[in-house]
């Protein structure tokens, strides 16, 4: 019987995680005094933020995603700007203009695959950055479904699938983003979801299961 995995560990129902990278917070001593500004893109840089530093909610928040910024609120931030496009490069340029005379702090993993420091100090916005967390493959042995759908929310969950699992043609891609498309297989098609969001794409994989 095919399946939708989530390779991700958030619950939904009726579909099955596929849990092959964790996540590990980096704590740090850092004094956000001197910043006008925080950049996040993912919700594990603010779960890791907040769990050694509580003061970042008085600052002024920029969130890639409306889901991202869903999670700045949850845990009482201040977001000031929402990413229309949701994608690195692209959120990247909306914040120029809004960045300027500002001094900010970009709170990100180990590796990134977007270009956000550099496009924004490209054009003279006084920007640094806090490694908050990284990620690490794990082992998976589960027995996988022929016919079977496959969300990749991230690049990582791409490379820690294919260090655990071959491609079988039965099955079904679906990325988040344009970003996460970039590191699967040339030969695999894939299916892109509308918007950068879980839940989005969880639609969709449901979609292609009738």
């Amino acid at each position: 019987m095919s399946k939708i995995y989530l390779l991700n560990n958030l619950k939904y129902e009726g579909i099955e995680n596929l849990e092959v990278f964790g996540i590990e917070y980096i704590k740090s001593q850092i004094d956000l005094s001197q910043y006008d500004a925080l950049i996040f893109t993912s919700k594990n840089a603010i779960y890791s933020l907040d769990s050694f530093n509580k003061s970042w909610k008085n600052f002024a928040s920029y969130a890639i995603a409306p889901k991202t910024a869903s999670v700045i609120k949850e845990y009482g931030g201040n977001v000031n700007f929402t990413g229309i496009s949701s994608h690195g490069n692209e959120f990247a340029n909306e914040l120029i203009p809004l960045l300027k005379n500002k001094k900010v702090l970009y709170i990100r993993a180990l590796k990134t695959v977007s270009n956000i420091t550099g496009i924004l100090k490209s054009n003279d916005i006084d920007i640094s950055e806090l490694i908050a967390y990284k990620t690490s493959c794990l082992k998976s042995s589960k027995v996988l479904e022929k016919n079977s759908i496959f969300i990749f929310t991230a690049p990582s969950s791409v490379e820690c699938f294919f260090k655990n699992y071959t491609w079988d043609n039965s099955y079904k891609a679906i990325v988040i983003g344009k970003t996460t498309a970039k590191y699967l297989p040339s030969n695999i098609k894939y299916h892109l979801s509308e918007k950068t969001s879980i839940d989005e794409c969880i639609k969709l994989a449901k979609q292609l299961l009738i």
